[in-house]
């Protein structure tokens, strides 16, 4: 392992890692000691055993206050999804796994595919900073966006507002659909969630480290597996970049 490499992800003897509370497929749990569990603190916990040093998860309550947070050196890797907005400050790895993002539509809507969504005059529920959130802030072209600061806010002003779309990641659409006699996921996806793992720009060696070792836990199976032992659904792993 490259001197710079250790230096870089973990500066003071241990990796900190960033992870994102609100992303409920890849945080699945608590453990007794009260650190995160699921498929993102595995993976990090991983990449602490690669680099030989521990492991202490940095939890954010959601994947913008843990991007905002790249520059102040409280976290060496984050596990989020990679955006272009977060790029700027933040060097991902290729894509381990990913997560379908869709609609989900009130009791007769008129809508009816992912495109009919974008147009003039809708207004469409969307947690503002979430991974898919930034998408549509780049792609929406017509309709209108309500952004909430988190999943639960988002679905309640969906409901209470009468908006005619919510915004979301297929598996917790699935949830909300229970709530709603009458309600439909579209089909299809507007976009996939790149879920990454990343450090700050300034880890020119550490980023080449991450990008490779993303890769080789792909294809040895290490990523699937932890999905399995998770009992994970609506969560694949990413093609090989």
């Amino acid at each position: 392992m490259s001197p710079d490499v250790i230096s870089e992800l973990a500066p003071t003897g241990v990796l900190r890692a960033a992870i994102n509370l609100s992303n409920f497929l890849l945080v699945t749990g608590k453990s007794p000691a009260g650190d995160p569990e699921g498929v993102a603190p595995d993976l990090a916990r991983e990449v602490a055993t690669r680099l030989g040093v521990p492991v202490k998860y940095v939890p954010f309550k959601t994947p913008g206050e843990l991007a905002d947070a790249a520059a102040s050196g409280v976290w060496d890797i984050g596990l989020i999804g990679a955006e272009p907005q977060r790029a700027a400050t933040i060097a991902f790895s290729p894509a381990y796994a990913e997560i379908e993002a869709t609609y989900l539509l009130p009791s007769g809507s008129p809508l009816k595919t992912i495109a009919d969504v974008d147009a003039p005059g809708v207004r469409i529920a969307v947690t503002g900073r979430a991974a898919y959130g930034l998408w549509l802030d780049r792609n929406i072209k017509h309709a209108e966006l309500v952004r909430s600061e988190t999943l639960d806010s988002a679905y309640e002003d969906f409901v209470s507002g009468k908006l005619d779309a919510l915004a979301g990641l297929r598996p917790r659409l699935l949830s909300d659909l229970e709530k709603m006699p009458g309600a439909r996921i579209v089909d299809g996806r507007f976009t996939s969630v790149q879920q990454a793992v990343g450090t700050p720009r300034k880890n020119a060696a550490g980023a080449a480290f991450l990008r490779d070792f993303v890769e080789e836990v792909k294809a040895s199976g290490f990523v699937a597996r932890l999905i399995e032992r998770h009992k994970v659904r609506g969560l694949s792993v990413a093609p090989r970049a």
